[in-house]
């Protein structure tokens, strides 16, 4: 999959011309279309990702910040966000890159294109890896408790959390072999390269999906049957996880596949398959792009929990406040944080 050379290219075809078969007043009105085109492009996706920026780095901060100081890091489920939390933040720290590229050339050599590129990578799959990971364990805690009984050492929580990171980086790897600055730019060197990138995120989106689907479907009976009160709450959780995540990615994921069966002549090659086909894949890529932010809601701005870790948060800045502005302290109660169970679910 391209990172660098598809977050910031505007897509060709917006500036190839028939000159022969048009007029010269007709080739300057379709330049000048084509320029506020690619203006629009540009000053859209800027906006969105300095929004998706700032959203991200307060949202995942607030929740990694939360989850060292007050919840139980014994918990395997925790360690699951926190680790999350830290994908979601490299992947956004990397967009103010892409912001830059499109307005200059890149100016950063070939090394930084290789490792940034390396990177994002990095964290792009290794939250894909955590999701599913995630929902795994959660299914054997819902579908077979018992199972889960001793997967909760500190063995194994290290275990788990190496083995995602470094499938994480040994899947990136390409992603670094194939990058170099051509024409200023910093794009895959080899049309093979695209294709095993592509065709890689495709095969661990699927199974992702696949075992992500699985489970929740085994969830969701288990529950059914179940006279659990928090039934319907979890079911509306599990359920935006979910769709939330699948309509983050497939479109792109489509996307890219169509792009690839353009690039290797299986699809007719025309100019408005062209046109449609880029301006699809600036949409789709900037709503997956946009999936950083959305985590910390889906996973954990929804838990009762941590809403009331906020709202003490908020209290206490609150009576901060008061106390430094006030030469009388107000009373505040120590025991205002209390541990109240293993996770935010």
């Amino acid at each position: 999959m391209s990172i660098i050379s598809d977050a910031v290219s505007i897509p060709a075809s917006w500036i190839q011309m028939e000159s022969s078969t048009i007029s010269e007043y007709e080739y300057d009105f379709q330049s000048e279309l084509c320029e506020r085109k690619i203006y629009f492009a540009r000053s859209f996706t800027t906006v969105l990702y300095s929004l998706v920026l700032f959203l991200s780095l307060m949202g995942n901060s607030l929740v990694f910040w939360v989850l060292v100081k007050y919840e139980n890091l014994e918990s395997l489920t925790n360690i699951f966000i926190l680790n999350l939390c830290l994908s979601d933040l490299i992947f956004s720290c990397l967009l103010p890159v892409w912001i830059s590229a499109q307005f200059h050339k890149w100016l950063l050599g070939d090394f930084l294109c290789k490792l940034l590129n390396l990177i994002f990578s990095i964290s792009l799959y290794s939250s894909i890896f955590f999701l599913t990971i995630m929902t795994i364990h959660r299914y054997l805690s819902v579908v077979s408790p018992i199972s889960t009984l001793g997967i909760h050492s500190l063995r194994c929580r290290v275990l788990v959390i190496t083995s995602v990171w470094a499938v994480s980086i040994l899947s990136s790897i390409p992603e670094a072999i194939f990058h170099k600055v051509i024409d200023s730019q910093c794009s895959y060197s080899e049309l093979h390269g695209l294709l095993a990138s592509v065709y890689q995120h495709n095969i661990f989106f699927l199974l992702s999906m696949g075992i992500i689907l699985f489970c929740y479907i085994q969830i969701l009976r288990t529950l059914f049957r179940s006279k659990s009160r928090q039934r319907h709450r979890t079911v509306r959780l599990i359920f935006t996880i979910v769709v939330a995540y699948f309509l983050s990615w497939a479109p792109y994921n489509l996307i890219l596949f169509l792009e690839t069966l353009y690039k290797t002549k299986v699809m007719l090659q025309t100019c408005k398959s062209r046109q449609q086909l880029d301006m699809a894949n600036l949409i789709s890529r900037n709503l997956a792009f946009s999936h950083c932010c959305f985590n910390p809601v889906l996973y954990v701005f929804v838990g009762v929990k941590f809403r009331r870790h906020l709202k003490s948060l908020l209290q206490q800045v609150r009576l901060c406040w008061q106390k430094t502005s006030s030469p009388v302290p107000p009373s505040y109660s120590p025991g205002a944080f209390t541990y109240e169970g293993p996770s935010f679910y």
